[in-house]
């Protein structure tokens, strides 16, 4: 395609799903990590390569991003790498409510400053091979989107596949733009197979062009009070309370809006379209070697044929021998071994983890911060280790502990301390002791990241045991 100017479009918007709770790759992907902050299908998260696909067509300040509160900073710091005013238009859920409240609180606001807006929705959770025909479906779906249609992408399959829902096209509307005779669930594999030979079924790959103010009429029609809802929250500019938030309706936009809508159209592409819902559909999406193997990490084969080996990134050897149609995700807190065949069923594995295991489906052992990040080395009874690394300029909350002390050693830059009434500045080796019920702060004055080895020691060693009495990224105090 010719190179495009997003400039010159002025009413077009996107809107970026970024939620999601982070089980189905699970132990790569937790709760408080999930796959669309990871870098699964190149050197870049998939939040970041969705935001770099949307780009060329669109402005970054008119890019706005939908996320859950607890992945607010982790997802502004990826999104700012890609370009500075993306992280300036993040909208953090504070309670999880499915897609339509995400999307209508977005289009909301954005109908509010632009009542004109042609607004794409797009997950962040996504592969997309063929960005050129992904800029193509997205103008082709705009001239519908104009004259009052809501237009779905609809992904050309390519096997009968039975995890997707599809769309059943109808007639041609204008070029490109089909219309939508009628929504099926996930099927059964002897009719999706039907699909596929009857043709003119797509896999429905939940990205929308639609003009905000038919969206908001729309929703004030079939959800009124989830329009009245998000139409004050947009209009009072700042973020709601989980209460409030919580009323709002868990629904899907297929199921809340889409399918009680009269005018529905969907544009057939082939994008190289892969959601990456299962680590079966990641092997498939991966290059492999010679005998079939997808190897990520530091990794040794011998005699092992099909298999998914995922290394952990910290450089610790997977060494895989004489083994075959196996998936082998190895993490520095967990290992899972499963048959391929047998991935589909790994939620029942993950769900017994969870009642036994909590913490090890909700964090990794590195924990990003807004400040930073924190890596636990080891734990025992009465004592932690922690690698913590702040960025320049970074500080973390004015706090205090109840049950525990901490011993901080500088290995890397410089420190500045608040040590109940003293200011201290450490350097590289230097020390200092922080007793239990003592307000404290740690910042990075400095050019370079700060790098401390936390001891902490005491009865209770838990993550709630900080009472915050400042903070600068806005956590509650």
């Amino acid at each position: 395609m010719a190179d495009i100017d997003a400039a010159a479009a002025p009413h077009r918007h996107a809107i970026i799903l970024a939620g999601g709770s982070g089980t189905r790759l699970w132990p790569l992907s937790r709760s408080n990590m999930p796959k669309q902050l990871l870098a699964l299908d190149g050197e870049e998260s998939l939040l970041q390569q969705t935001a770099r696909r949307l780009l060329p067509l669109v402005r970054a300040d008119r890019v706005t991003t939908v996320t859950h509160q607890d992945h607010r900073f982790e997802v502004m710091g990826q999104l700012h790498a890609v370009a500075p005013a993306l992280a300036d238009h993040v909208l953090a859920e504070p309670v999880g409510r499915n897609t339509l409240p995400a999307i209508a609180w977005a289009v909301a606001g954005i109908a509010r400053d632009d009542p004109q807006a042609v607004v794409g929705v797009f997950s962040s959770d996504h592969v997309i091979n063929r960005t050129e025909d992904f800029h193509r479906a997205w103008l082709t779906a705009e001239p519908a989107a104009e004259a009052g249609h809501l237009v779905l992408f609809g992904i050309r399959p390519t096997e009968p596949a039975t995890g997707y829902g599809y769309i059943q096209a109808d007639r041609p509307l204008m070029d490109g733009v089909e219309a939508v005779n009628r929504f099926v669930e996930k099927p059964d594999r002897p009719t999706a197979e039907r699909f596929l030979e009857e043709g003119g079924y797509y896999w429905n790959g939940g990205m929308f062009v639609f003009r905000a103010d038919r969206f908001m009429a729309l929703l004030a029609r079939h959800q009124p009070a989830l329009a009245d809802a998000v139409t004050a929250i947009a209009e009072a500019g700042t973020p709601p309370s989980g209460e409030a938030y919580a009323e709002l309706p868990n629904t899907s936009i297929d199921y809340g809006l889409v399918e009680h809508a009269d005018r529905v159209a969907v544009v057939p592409a082939e994008l190289g379209w892969n959601d990456l819902g299962s680590w079966e559909a990641l092997y498939q999406q991966r290059g492999k070697d010679a005998d079939g193997n997808v190897c990520q990490g530091t990794v040794l084969t011998e005699d092992s044929r099909n298999n998914l080996l995922w290394g952990d990134d910290n450089g610790s050897l997977l060494a895989a021998y004489g083994v075959e149609g196996l998936a082998l995700v190895q993490t520095r807190d967990a290992t899972l071994v499963c048959p391929r065949e047998r991935l589909a069923e790994l939620k029942q594995m993950v769900a017994r983890v969870r009642e036994e295991h909590r913490e090890l489906t909700e964090t990794h052992v590195t924990v990003a911060r807004p400040w930073g990040s924190y890596t636990t080395l080891e734990e025992g009874h009465r004592y932690k280790i922690k690698r913590i690394v702040v960025k320049p300029g970074g500080q973390l909350s004015l706090q205090m502990h109840y049950h525990r002390s901490e011993h901080w050693v500088v290995i890397a830059g410089t420190a500045r301390i608040v040590n109940g009434d003293e200011v201290v500045y450490l350097e590289e080796n230097q020390s200092t002791y922080i007793p239990k019920t003592r307000a404290h702060r740690l910042e990075n004055p400095g050019h370079i990241p700060l790098q401390i080895i936390e001891i902490q020691t005491g009865p209770y060693l838990h993550e709630d045991d900080i009472v915050r009495f400042e903070d600068t990224y806005g956590r509650p105090c």
